[in-house]
């Protein structure tokens, strides 16, 4: 009797935790099981509709579904070419944060022949005063209204939760579709309904594409519709988001997600998205991007499987996209939903650990119909995707293909690697519609290598050496600003060069040292020295800017500017000086600086932007570079 009712209560207690979790979805396809995007009819609202650069635009409304018993609506920019006689194939472009529909956008792809809407995720009217309303709209006019439901950056928190608990969320206990990606999601497939049923377009060549929060919309989208016949990511959209990542230093994850990490990675991260994409991806982003960590954009792009799949990278920039690679966007679209050209494949590349001088090579052999017109090769020592350094190298060329040795101090650190192969395609291409591009047609485009990794195992068991030698000399600019990232090139008052090379133990600064900067200057001018301390890396310790203005008389000769770490003042309200170069993870040479959210500072340079010279650390006495020298040895 006892070994029955033992029985009997095992199964009830089975039953309850299975019936428990019987509703809530354990994969992605459970969770998206129950929603059919062309079920309910679009309302369609036309706001206002007008012409001009030869495209019909109009500002309209959808309806999204209802949600608690309430009605939700997206407002967006829907554009085709005036007077096209043929269907058209239509594109759907997904904003990032804090951003809105963009007409912009609508343009540029009604200039190369698409239909194409923008949608207005982020809004949020209910009516009333709108959040973030769409680009050109009237005053008044009706917005995004989410009604009983907020899976806008006003509702922050939801987009790592799926827990209960505030009036906005979708369901009243753990779920999936508490989540604000899940209704975002759903909310741009009803865009992909109301593009398919405009007249103007054809509904079996339809793409999508996506900047920052859009990237990753825009791999929930192409993982669950099959109508994406071509999708393009940008800096976002990478799976991993919740794991740990170990750094040297400690520990950082991107997300911490409230409620159950195991339900979270089946229905809502990007991994588990990858394997059911059934289109063509082409990847664009930075290589040291906060919101699409480099590494994890490989591991999650590689699960898409009998698909092309492309990468593109701006190097050294965050969350920004050189010309070179913002162009493969259009061309991606032409070739798939026009049957324009088709993009180079992406180039064969190999790490070659075993040499016969213990330096290892990166070998890079692109074929392709189109112009090669050169290869930038790269590598780091740095596991933090974020915050590394790419070094370049000097690439030999013999006929197409291209290789370059990568020295190292040690082989005690992983080995990174990749490169950027430049093509000329068929004709110049422009983007003129969107800020930023200026008016010149677009006349290279970059596609990257696979990304090559290398633990110290693998170089210590391949022979590899210690060759190279720390330096003090870090930019003598024989090679103009390939190690640096500039903002508002030619802009007379706002210009900014940076460098990650002092993060970088080649070029770390150490103590004693002085930063010597050589430059020649016009005019009489106020310049900025800025200095970032732990940029990403939080886990050594908190991020701090560090400022020195100088004065620097105009003079027709060159002179040099020298800074103590003491030097450069903290942006804080103590103003404390910088005690260390050691833990730097970013130099500017600035015209001027302002810290996010403050006034802004009047225009103010004089004359031409400076030459710079030189860049290097130097100590005052022999003696003491002598022991510094010796002391940076044992400590790297």
């Amino acid at each position: 009797m006892c070994r029955t009712l033992a029985t009997s209560l095992a199964v009830v207690l089975i039953f309850c935790v299975r019936w428990g979790h019987a509703d809530i979805p354990q994969s992605v396809a459970e969770l998206w099981s129950d929603f059919d995007p062309r079920k309910d009819p679009l309302e369609t609202e036309i706001i206002r509709e007008w012409k001009e650069d030869g495209g019909v635009f109009r500002h309209v409304r959808y309806f999204i579904g209802t949600f608690k018993g309430k009605p939700a609506r997206m407002a967006a920019i829907y554009g085709f070419p005036d007077g096209a006689k043929e269907k058209l194939p239509a594109v759907m472009h997904i904003h990032g944060g804090g951003q809105r529909a963009s007409l912009s956008e609508v343009k540029m792809l009604v200039a190369r022949g698409y239909a194409a809407l923008s949608v207005n995720w982020g809004g949020s009217g209910n009516g009333k005063a709108p959040f973030n309303s769409v680009e050109g709209a009237k005053p008044g006019a009706p917005n995004t209204d989410w009604g009983a439901v907020d899976p806008t950056q006003l509702n922050v928190q939801g987009y790592s939760s799926m827990l209960p608990g505030l009036k906005q969320f979708f369901e009243d206990r753990e779920h999936p579709k508490n989540c604000n990606w899940y209704l975002l999601t759903l909310g741009c497939r009803r865009g992909l309904t109301f593009l398919e049923q405009q007249p103007e377009v054809d509904p079996q060549r339809l793409g999508v594409h996506g900047y920052s929060m859009g990237g990753n919309l825009t791999m929930y989208v192409a993982g669950t519709d099959s109508r994406v016949k071509a999708a393009v990511p940008g800096v976002g959209g990478q799976g991993w988001r919740w794991q740990s990542h170990g750094f040297i230093g400690g520990v950082a994850q991107q997300e911490h997600i409230k409620g159950g990490i195991g339900i979270f990675r089946r229905t809502l991260s990007f991994e588990s998205y990858a394997p059911l994409i059934r289109c063509p991806v082409l990847h664009r982003s930075a290589s040291n991007d906060f919101h699409g960590w480099m590494d994890d954009v490989y591991r999650t792009d590689a699960l898409i499987k009998g698909q092309p799949v492309r990468h593109a990278w701006s190097v050294h920039f965050n969350h920004r996209l050189t010309p070179e690679v913002a162009v493969t966007m259009p061309l991606w679209f032409d070739h798939f939903l026009k049957g324009g050209p088709a993009l180079p494949e992406t180039p064969a590349s190999e790490l070659a650990l075993k040499t016969k001088d213990g330096v290892p090579r990166l070998r890079v052999a692109p074929k392709s119909a189109w112009p090669i017109a050169r290869c930038d090769i790269y590598y780091s020592v740095d596991p933090d995707p974020r915050a590394r350094f790419w070094r370049s190298t000097e690439v030999a060329r013999h006929g197409d293909v291209f290789s370059a040795k990568l020295p190292l101090e040690a082989t005690d650190r992983l080995l990174f690697a990749f490169a950027n192969v430049f093509y000329t395609p068929p004709k110049p291409v422009s983007m003129a519609e969107l800020p930023g591009y200026g008016k010149e047609p677009i006349r290279e485009v970059s596609l990257s290598t696979v990304l090559h990794t290398a633990k110290p195992d693998s170089l210590n068991t391949a022979g590899v050496r210690a060759t190279e030698k720390p330096t003090t000399l870090i930019e003598d600019f024989a090679h103009g600003w390939r190690d640096w990232y500039r903002l508002n090139v030619g802009n007379p008052d706002h210009w900014q060069n940076w460098t990650r090379k002092i993060t970088d133990p080649k070029w770390r600064g150490t103590d004693g040292a002085k930063l010597i900067v050589t430059l020649k200057i016009a005019k009489t001018n106020r310049m900025a020295f800025v200095a970032v301390e732990n940029e990403w890396r939080s886990y050594r310790g908190p991020r701090k800017t560090f400022v020195c203005e100088k004065e620097i008389p105009g003079a027709s000769t060159e002179q040099t500017v020298v800074l103590a770490a003491a030097d450069l003042k903290s942006t804080a309200a103590d103003g404390a000086p910088l005690k260390s170069w050691s833990q730097l993870d970013v130099l500017g040479l600035c015209a001027y600086h302002q810290e996010k959210g403050q006034p802004s500072k009047p225009l103010r340079w004089n004359g031409p932007a400076p030459e710079f010279r030189r860049v290097e650390w130097k100590w005052s006495d022999m003696k003491q570079a002598a022991t510094e020298a010796s002391e940076f040895a044992f400590r790297h």
